[in-house]
């Protein structure tokens, strides 16, 4: 887990024009400028979209929600379904940044995408993210049927941030006895805020996320400190992660986050639930969202489509 790993020759290419382009780092703007630079980063690292059969936004009791349903897939039939969120450090990202993502992974796994519009950071700190995320879940499990999915095969799923909240929603949502999932989909996944694994010093610097931008991430996410103690901030740090449904975990191999997400898979795999891990070797975090420069993206996203699939087969 701790073996230094080295850049494809498309990252490192990636990397080298992030480093000469005139955008300022994350942490020197504030959250508004930084939205602004990360949308328009977007046009330069986004593959094509991907046809689909429906695209449609929702209000769920305040909470927008972009429902997606597989290409040639008629409208009446009851589908199994995916809630995601994207990423972006609880600060950055929208449905658009994640669209193509959200896209695959539905057509992919042949069930019914929702991507979360979640509150995002400093206007609304934690746990609002947290609180927003189960609060969608539980209105696309209560509206299933006018949703025209099924109930019995919901699944969570998201990246980076996105896949922290995921993993937060598994543990509430067992708590609370429902709603009842059957899989988590992570992709390099938040799971322990204290930032305290190898790969966060070997990549600390220069490998798109930083230390010094994950510092500014949890400054405007967290209240205090003191929150990456709360284990709906890290949630490695869950008293106990039995009984959760069965996760499949997608890492990038050059990624300040690689270590603790597997130190994740390793904790649900000593509670009794069923893990794949997948880690991609010489990429970097976000790459799934990069698939016009990388491409790594696309296999990696058609296999976690593909153990989303085999889930709700199995539900």
């Amino acid at each position: 887990m701790n073996k230094t790993r080295t850049l494809d020759a498309e990252a490192a290419a990636l990397l080298e024009r992030a480093r000469a382009s005139t955008i300022p780092p994350y942490e020197s703007v504030t959250p508004a400028k930084a939205r602004e630079y990360n949308a328009m980063g977007r046009q330069h690292v986004q593959p094509a979209k991907p046809d689909m059969s429906l695209i449609q936004d929702l209000d769920a009791g305040g909470i927008t929600l972009r429902h997606y349903r597989p290409l040639g897939v008629p409208a009446y039939l009851v589908l199994p379904a995916l809630v995601y969120f994207h990423g972006g450090g609880w600060v950055l990202g929208d449905l658009d940044s994640h669209d193509v993502v959200a896209r695959t992974l539905c057509n992919v796994s042949g069930g019914a995408v929702f991507s979360v519009n979640y509150r995002v950071a400093p206007e609304a700190r934690f746990p609002a993210a947290v609180d927003d995320a189960f609060a969608a879940t539980r209105w696309i499990a209560a509206n299933a049927a006018a949703l025209k999915c099924d109930p019995a095969r919901l699944a969570v799923g998201g990246d980076s941030a996105g896949g922290n909240l995921a993993a937060v929603v598994a543990l509430m949502a067992r708590d609370a006895k429902g709603p009842a999932l059957v899989h988590q989909a992570l992709v390099y996944p938040a799971t322990d805020l204290s930032m305290d694994y190898p790969s966060q010093r070997e990549f600390a610097e220069g490998h798109i996320l930083t230390r010094a931008n994950q510092l500014w991430f949890h400054s405007h996410y967290l209240q205090s400190d003191a929150d990456k103690q709360d284990w709906r901030a890290s949630p490695l740090l869950a008293p106990s992660h039995a009984g959760l449904p069965p996760a499949s975990i997608l890492l990038a191999g050059c990624d300040p986050l690689r270590d603790e997400g597997h130190a994740y898979a390793e904790r649900l795999r000593h509670a009794g639930v069923e893990v794949a891990v997948k880690e991609v070797p010489g990429t970097i975090h976000s790459f799934i969202t990069m698939g016009k420069v990388l491409s790594a993206a696309t296999p990696a996203l058609h296999w976690l489509g593909s153990e989303l699939k085999l889930a709700y087969i199995r539900a």
